[in-house]
């Protein structure tokens, strides 16, 4: 394949400009609290299109198309619950987080149960943080990979360097205003890709529904309570819980409840980062299935060897090469960059407040200056990203990325929203009842995780997990919760037989 001139052309200019707006940043005089915080000055509108933007991730971008495109829309069910979880956020979480004074979400854990929560959770947050940046610079490889033939590996770390660089010389308001740019133009490519697909049918856009429609590619799954597949209620009640973690107790979003002018700010710019994921990720849905029905009526446009379902993911990425327009195709590969670049600069960002917060100021330098506070910044930023591309490039030729993403974040994620909830609904839990509960929790996730690998074909076969991988993170919260909350009531009617 030539070298699509202009495309390329529309790509680094793209690249080029977003990365010296954020570096832009560096060039104010900042304090550490600035950094991570913005000095609570940042518009709703910028943060809410921050948030919108941490959400649609090239996880999003590519994966749900390409899982649209290999299934059916079960996947969008995940998006259903974002407006509960948002309900519970502004009601609750943002007051609590805004009242706390402290950039960290977890210094919460530690004004309940004690220091050995914090950590926890902060361990766990950092884990989770690695997948989910290696997922999605995997992700944005693909598409760059099909355009220009360019090898995985070295467009993963050419795009890690470049949101690392702005990431860490920016701080969070490089983060929030370019996610608030690459939001806008996410969202118009996805709408232009769109658009191309459904006037390219040889009996118009009608013809779109009618193919898919006849392969049920518009089913969110079977409705029947069955925990082993990927079903309606599975998906509903793993994207509640997945959403209540991400809202609760994700250092990403509570930093941004922080940089707003005031509670009210902050509460409209949770609403309007959520609420607009939800039609955004249904597009994303409607492209995947718009595709399957496109190459229904021209078979002979996709190669057979991404006819295979472990290549559903590099369907989208195909079509925006072969299928767009010139030039076209590099406002699609720059949204995608920019649906991938936004969430992994949150990360990196939210990381490195988590390392200074929870762990340098704590345990090892309690007295820092300013100068050191923003060294350690910057050099737990270049660690995260550097460590996000050695994840990233682990990810090479897994079969779907989104469904990899899912187990690992329900594994990483540690149970942790059990814990928030345990200290938060149930006032008298103590640091004994959540410290058996969360051992308990470890338990009940290292058995989900490792049990079908580890005694599959052994005598022990019959004691695996068969529960979706996706329910980890619910078992391993409900675990959690209600072994502290049985602990907390066990130990206080100890404590009142022993006192009367």
């Amino acid at each position: 394949m030539d070298l699509p001139i202009l495309d390329l052309i529309v790509f680094l200019v793209y690249m080029a400009a977003i990365v010296l707006f954020g570096i832009s940043f560096s060039f104010r005089k900042r304090t550490a609290l600035e950094y991570t915080t913005g000095g609570g000055r940042l518009p709703s509108w910028a943060i809410g299109m921050s948030i919108f933007a941490t959400f649609v991730s090239s996880i999003s971008f590519l994966a749900l198309p390409g899982n649209a495109y290999l299934s059916n829309w079960n996947g969008f069910v995940f998006s259903l619950s974002i407006p509960f979880a948002a309900w519970i956020a502004v009601k609750y979480f943002v007051p609590l987080y805004r009242n706390l004074k402290s950039e960290s979400a977890y210094y919460y854990l530690e004004t309940r149960f004690g220091s050995w929560a914090r950590i926890y959770a902060s361990i766990c947050y950092l884990l989770t943080q690695l997948a989910r940046m290696g997922a999605i610079m995997y992700l944005l490889a693909l598409p760059m990979n099909a355009l220009f033939g360019w090898s995985i590996p070295m467009i993963i770390i050419c795009t890690g360097i470049s949101v690392m660089v702005y990431a860490m010389l920016g701080g969070i308001e490089a983060v929030i205003w370019t996610d608030a740019i690459q939001g806008i133009v996410l969202i118009a490519g996805a709408v232009l890709c769109l658009c191309v697909i459904l006037f390219s049918m040889p009996n118009g856009p009608g013809e779109v529904i009618t193919i898919a429609a006849e392969a049920d590619k518009f089913s969110l799954g079977s409705f029947r309570f069955n925990f082993v597949e990927s079903t309606f209620w599975m998906i509903l009640i793993y994207g509640l819980f997945i959403n209540l973690q991400n809202f609760g107790i994700d250092q990403s979003y509570i930093q941004r409840y922080i940089t707003a002018k005031s509670e009210k700010e902050a509460v409209r710019s949770t609403w309007l980062g959520s609420l607009l994921y939800v039609p955004v990720s249904l597009l994303f849905f409607f492209i995947g299935t718009a595709l399957f029905s496109y190459y229904q009526a021209f078979p002979d446009l996709l190669p057979a060897e991404l006819q295979l379902a472990e290549n559903a993911d590099k369907v989208f990425p195909y079509f925006i090469v072969s299928g767009l327009p010139s030039g076209v195709t590099g406002i699609l590969i720059a949204s995608i960059f920019a649906a991938g670049m936004s969430t992994v600069s949150t990360s990196i960002n939210s990381s490195a407040t988590v390392f200074l917060s929870d762990h340098y100021r704590k345990y090892i330098n309690k007295n820092t200056t300013e100068k050191q506070s923003m060294r350690v910044l910057l050099i737990s930023s270049f660690m995260m990203g550097c460590l996000s591309i050695v994840v990233a490039l682990a990810f090479n030729g897994v079969t779907s990325a989104l469904e990899a993403w899912w187990a690992l974040s329900s594994i990483f994620s540690g149970g942790i929203l059990g814990l928030f909830l345990l200290g938060f609904v149930v006032k008298k839990a103590t640091s004994k009842a959540a410290a058996i509960g969360v051992l308990c929790g470890v338990v009940v996730i290292g058995w989900m995780s490792l049990s079908p690998v580890l005694l599959s074909g052994t005598t022990l076969e019959g004691f695996q997990n068969t529960l979706h991988t996706n329910l980890t993170i619910v078992m391993g919260t409900l675990t959690i919760f209600i072994v502290g909350f049985l602990l907390t009531y066990l130990f206080s009617k100890q404590k009142t037989s022993i006192e009367l």
